[in-house]
């Protein structure tokens, strides 16, 4: 029986190198892309520590590369069929709207929006012509939810978002399923390492420079909250052996409560809530 094939992106850290473990323990073949090939050998460390390193290489791809993208395209032509598309890569841009620069909003979405699209229209003709797959997009509760001070991250979610629910409406004729994972907090290094906040809103000249210690203050404060980030890995696996998965899956402490109480409560007293918890408001600190 031929194996069954999976590209990740970003499979250096987070969920991207939990998902190309669980994938590889579940006998796929894992293509396992990332940017730096030098980054990928913590994810190869623990894929021999488990013996199951024979299921993974390793894949140089930067997803705003379209020669990249290329690379990778012609590399799955030859192997013959992909079964699974993960699409995990992405960095959090964080800042206040003001002080963010258009280049950094660039930026942001070149990653986590236009990139991603880049890299499945890539994979779509294969799909196509086999007759199958399915395309599984990690996204975020900041897709449904915005936030103060995260507004280039939060509207990369909400695009990516809109795009994935598009797509599965498309390519539902041609049996390709299309999912959409939104975690809310998991120990991850996205708010750490992977988030790259604006300069302007990192000095203390800044108007906003309190209301950026607040949120930082609430990020660190609920770091014992966030969740075990193998429970997405996993959840990756379990949607692409299911036969017709869902669309949405929202996984997280508190995340599904969150986004039904955005729904029904007026705006006003949402608006409260998000600032009362960040301690914030009018730009001074309560």
């Amino acid at each position: 029986m031929e194996k069954r094939v999976v590209v990740i992106t970003g499979a250096n850290s987070g969920f991207g190198l939990l998902a190309a473990l669980e994938f590889a323990a579940e006998g796929y073949e894992v293509i396992a892309t990332m940017r730096d090939l030098k980054k990928g050998s913590l994810l190869m460390e623990k894929a021999k520590e488990k013996g199951i390193a024979a299921y993974i290489t390793t894949f140089s791809t930067d997803i705003t590369s379209s020669s990249d993208i290329e690379k990778l395209e012609d590399y799955i032509q030859k192997k013959g069929r992909i079964d699974v598309l993960l699409n995990n890569a992405g960095f959090a841009g964080a800042g206040f709207a003001e002080e963010v620069s258009i280049e950094e909003y660039k930026h942001q979405f070149e990653t986590n929006f236009f990139g991603t699209i880049s890299i499945t229209q890539s994979m779509l003709p294969i799909m196509r012509r086999q007759g199958f797959g399915k395309i599984i997009f990690i996204s975020s509760i900041s897709g449904k939810v915005g936030f103060p001070g995260l507004s280039p991250y939060v509207s990369s979610k909400f695009a990516l978002e809109g795009f994935s629910e598009s797509l599965r409406l498309e390519l539902q004729p041609f049996s390709i399923d299309v999912s959409v994972v939104e975690p809310g907090s998991y120990q991850t290094n996205i708010w750490s390492t992977g988030k790259k906040v604006a300069k302007r809103s990192q000095l203390e000249s800044s108007p906003y420079y309190h209301y950026m210690e607040s949120l930082e203050g609430y990020l660190q404060k609920n770091q014992n909250n966030y969740g075990n980030p193998v429970e997405v890995a996993k959840k990756a696996v379990k949607i692409a052996n299911k036969k017709n998965p869902k669309f949405r899956y929202v996984m997280g402490r508190g995340v599904q409560q969150t986004i039904l109480i955005k729904q029904i409560l007026p705006w006003k007293w949402w608006e409260r809530l998000v600032l009362h918890l960040v301690k914030m408001r009018d730009g001074k600190k309560n």
